[in-house]
C-alpha cells in the first residue's frame, strides 16, 4: 500500500505543470474532444508508468536497501530541481492526427525519461511493488490531466501552474533530502 499512496501522492505532484498536463490540455483545446484525448494519455500513463516499475524490480532485486533508499532519495531531488526549470510549450504535430493518437504519442514521448517515470521507478524498486507503484503513478498521471483536458485552453490562466510546479519542487528537494538523511543513517 506504501507504494501505490506514494506514487500516486509523487506522480500527481510531479505532473503538475508538466509538459504532459500541458499537452492534455492544449490538444483537448484543439480537437475539442477532451475525452480521446484523456484516453490517449491514459495509454501513455500505462506504458511509461509499467515500463518504469518493471525496471525497479529489476534493479531493487539487486541491490540493498540503502541503495535502494538512496534511490528514491535522488529521484526526488531530480523531481525538485526539475520542477524549478521553467519549461515553455510542447509542439502539438500535426492537426490532421487524431486526437486520441496524437494525444498517446505525444504525451508518451514527454513522459519518457521524466521526474514522474524515474520515480515510479525507484518506488517500485523500493517496495518490491511494481503494480501498486505503476497504478499510483497512472492514477496521479491522470489526476493532473482530467482538469486540463476539462479545462483546455483556459487551463493556463485559470489555475496557477507555476506557483503549484514551485511548491512542489520545494515538497521534492525536502522530502528528498529528508528521505537521503534516513537512507544514510540506516545501519
Amino acid at each position: 500500500m506504501d507504494a501505490l499512496v506514494t506514487a500516486f501522492v509523487a506522480a500527481s505532484l510531479a505532473e503538475w505543470g508538466d509538459k504532459s498536463q500541458l499537452l492534455v490540455a492544449l490538444l483537448a483545446a484543439r480537437s475539442g474532444r477532451p475525452g480521446l484525448v484523456l484516453a490517449g494519455a491514459l495509454a501513455a500513463a500505462i506504458l511509461s508508468s509499467a515500463a518504469a516499475a518493471f525496471a525497479g524490480t529489476l534493479i531493487g532485486g539487486t541491490i540493498t536497501i540503502r541503495a535502494m533508499s538512496l534511490l528514491v532519495a535522488l529521484a526526488l531531488l531530480f523531481a525538485g530541481v526539475a520542477g524549478l526549470v521553467r519549461r515553455g510549450p510542447p509542439a502539438l504535430g500535426s492537426p490532421r492526427t487524431p486526437a486520441i493518437l496524437a494525444a498517446a504519442i505525444l504525451c508518451l514521448a514527454a513522459q519518457m525519461g521524466d521526474r514522474t517515470q524515474f520515480i515510479t521507478f525507484a518506488l517500485s524498486g523500493r517496495f518490491d511493488s511494481p503494480s501498486l507503484a505503476a497504478a499510483g503513478a497512472i492514477a496521479g498521471i491522470l489526476g493532473a490531466a482530467v482538469p486540463a483536458a476539462l479545462l483546455g485552453r483556459s487551463f493556463a490562466t485559470t489555475v496557477p501552474i507555476r506557483a503549484i510546479r514551485i511548491v512542489g519542487a520545494f515538497l521534492f528537494l525536502i522530502t528528498g533530502f529528508v528521505v537521503a538523511l534516513k537512507a544514510l543513517q540506516l545501519s
